[in-house]
């Protein structure tokens, strides 16, 4: 049944910050034409060549296997650790079981600075390489950094920019959240998402570029070339088309609010931290740590060599999935007003046990061996939509500094009462205002789904 929704409050000053913003969004063209960012794009890919090779572990330069545990950390305790966690859910079709995570407890900046250049906004774009990226350089935030590289834990060069995110100037800042991370690979790991305002002083460097909002949604259209933490930044922009009023959502703010509160009570989810030697199903080798049935996802070793990083070599491990993920969302038209199914999803690496995922977020080889009814729901729907109905499908990778050759298919498929699609317990239809609302606070909405935010904000 459609309810009334509550209209938020709108200030004179998000009023303004919306029309700059969609002024920036309508300029497919800005002080970087989209011809000279190739060419500046494919220079820096020349410049930054970055070389990936899988080692053993027993290469590992101040990596190593802790003698009691099994753990896979680093000599200094910083950066990250490999561990075991052993999980207890009502969730899904396997309510138990053990794996690999990665603990990396520091809170890193993703900053995105923003200027006005000749009456519209920009956004300063950094062409950054990562050890486990597809493709080398891709569009990065201007400061995507971890607590460990910008106090140089490596004793590599400073972080450009980052006073501007440490210590923004008040009345700067267009959003500032805590976001979590991959909750089925990483153990609580947040980041903080800013967008901060600055002057003329700020000018680009040889690895940035000055972008309008308009062109940055037309290229994430492009396969693997807006980086994970581009896209979650970006979805914590306020909506510069946002809709309120009555009809316009299915479900008020409230009933959103206490539904996903109600699945969070709900559901029982426990984890316990236990020793990497200790997780069962898991076996370590020379060369991987890997399931015995060659499922979910190995972690493995590498070396890297880099003429543009903070420092010119190192190794490190990586997270490699098996397989190409799939995130999805259903849309359709209420009251004029296009609504996403949003599922309520468990992952035993989030803080709050319940965070809103797309309709439908899953590896797909990983459930073959499952019976149709343990299936995603939606997945076949969403894999057979034909052109018509999809709006967006992009391949795009996921975070390069922790995962090995990790991409997930992004698409938004519309249905209309041809394919009737119901909500269930866990899903629920939100308007993007809704949406907007919710990325306001941390915990809400996975990285998936803020991906999927910022996709769907290119095509209304």
């Amino acid at each position: 049944m459609t309810g009334a929704a509550t209209a938020s409050r709108i200030s004179p000053t998000d009023t303004a910050q919306a029309a700059r913003l969609a002024l920036s969004a309508r300029c497919t063209d800005g002080v970087t034409s989209t011809a000279a960012f190739f060419d500046w794009l494919a220079e820096r890919q020349l410049h930054h060549a970055q070389k990936t090779e899988r080692i053993p572990f027993g290469e590992l330069d101040k990596w190593g296997f802790d003698p009691d545990t099994g753990d896979l950390g680093h000599t200094s305790g910083r950066f990250f650790s490999v561990q075991g966690l052993r999980v207890r859910s009502d969730f899904g079709a396997v309510p138990e079981w053990s794996q690999p995570i990665i603990n990396q407890p520091e809170v890193g900046i993703l900053g995105l600075a923003v200027r006005e250049i000749d009456g519209v906004l920009h956004f300063l774009m950094q062409a950054k390489s990562e050890p486990g990226n597809v493709n080398g350089v891709q569009l990065s935030p201007t400061v995507q950094a971890t607590r460990s590289n910008y106090t140089r834990v490596h004793g590599g060069s400073s972080v450009p920019y980052l006073d501007a995110f440490r210590t923004p100037e008040p009345g700067r800042v267009l959003a500032d959240v805590l976001q979590s991370e991959q909750g089925s690979w990483f153990l609580r790991k947040r980041n903080r998402n800013m967008v901060v305002e600055v002057g003329p002083e700020l000018q680009a460097g040889e690895d940035f570029c000055w972008l309008t909002l308009g062109q940055i949604n037309a290229l994430l259209r492009w396969e693997n070339l807006v980086n994970m933490d581009a896209r979650t930044v970006l979805s914590c922009l306020p909506d510069w088309d946002r809709v309120d009023g009555p009809g316009s959502s299915v479900h008020t703010g409230q009933e959103i609010r206490s539904w996903l509160t109600d699945r969070r009570v709900t559901h029982e989810v426990v984890t316990e931290r236990l020793p990497l030697r200790a997780a069962s199903g898991w076996r370590r080798t020379a060369d991987a740590i890997a399931h015995e049935e060659g499922r979910f996802f190995s972690i493995v070793a590498v070396h890297v060599g880099s003429r543009s990083r903070e420092v010119s070599s190192w190794t490190q491990p990586l997270l490699r999935p098996h397989g190409q993920g799939v995130a999805a969302l259903l849309v359709k038209r209420v009251g004029g007003v296009l609504h996403a199914l949003m599922h309520a999803r468990v992952e035993p690496g989030f803080v709050d046990t319940v965070e809103l995922g797309p309709t439908v977020q899953c590896v797909p080889d990983s459930h073959a061996h499952l019976a149709a009814a343990d299936r995603p729901p939606h997945l076949d729907l969403v894999l057979g939509a034909d052109r018509a109905h999809t709006l967006f499908d992009t391949v795009l990778s996921e975070e390069g500094g922790r995962f090995d050759q990790a991409q997930s298919r992004y698409m938004i498929v519309s249905v209309d009462d041809r394919v009737p699609v119901e909500e269930n317990a866990a899903m629920r239809w939100l308007s993007p205002s809704q949406l907007e609302d919710l990325l306001k606070y941390s915990g809400q909405l996975n990285i998936q789904a803020r991906t999927l935010v910022a996709a769907l904000r290119t095509v209304r």
